[in-house]
């Protein structure tokens, strides 16, 4: 699959089958955010992969979205100093995330992000040092439903290109 291929193909996913994914495809997703584009290569961003089922579904109850992480083979979530000490974090993270979904979904994998507002358990529960912001995660694992996945028409459909694009001037 190309990257145009990927990006016109991408969906949300927000149910997987209970299968492990493969410890290669953990390690391909991983490494992708990894290799994410960062300002000045800060590379401001730590990920901790979650297989525990028990923790997953601990997480999962962190944002009124995000009980997809719950039946996920894998959650990612994405750490970033906070914004006083490195204002480009987020979007560091962003690029992170959107490199290990699309690398994901070329591996067969689905994903979905989540944003996490009741994050403050996790310190505890997960071990996370307390100057990392606990604010997005990204569930992986093979889609429940295969079939008319990457064709299926999305709710809405997509902006037009001249409704978000202005040329030089507002």
């Amino acid at each position: 699959m190309n990257v145009s291929e990927a990006i016109r193909t991408k969906r949300a996913v927000r149910e997987f089958r209970q299968e492990a994914l493969k410890e290669s495809d953990v390690l391909a997703i991983l490494n992708a955010g990894r290799r994410a584009q960062s300002s000045k290569n800060r590379q401001s961003w730590q990920f901790l992969a979650i297989q525990d089922k028990a923790a997953l579904k601990k997480v999962s109850k962190y944002g009124m979205f995000a009980g997809h992480l719950a039946g996920a083979a894998l959650g990612v979530l994405i750490l970033t100093p906070p914004p006083e000490e490195f204002y480009g974090a987020l979007f560091d993270a962003g690029q992170a995330a959107a490199y290990m979904q699309l690398a994901a979904w070329e591996l067969g994998v689905a994903s979905c992000l989540a944003t996490l507002y009741k994050a403050d358990k996790g310190y505890d529960l997960l071990g996370i040092p307390r100057e990392w912001q606990i604010l997005m995660a990204i569930s992986f694992g093979y889609p429940a439903e295969k079939r008319g996945l990457h064709f299926r028409p999305l709710v809405g459909g997509r902006k037009k290109l001249d409704e978000v694009v202005h040329w030089e001037k507002w």
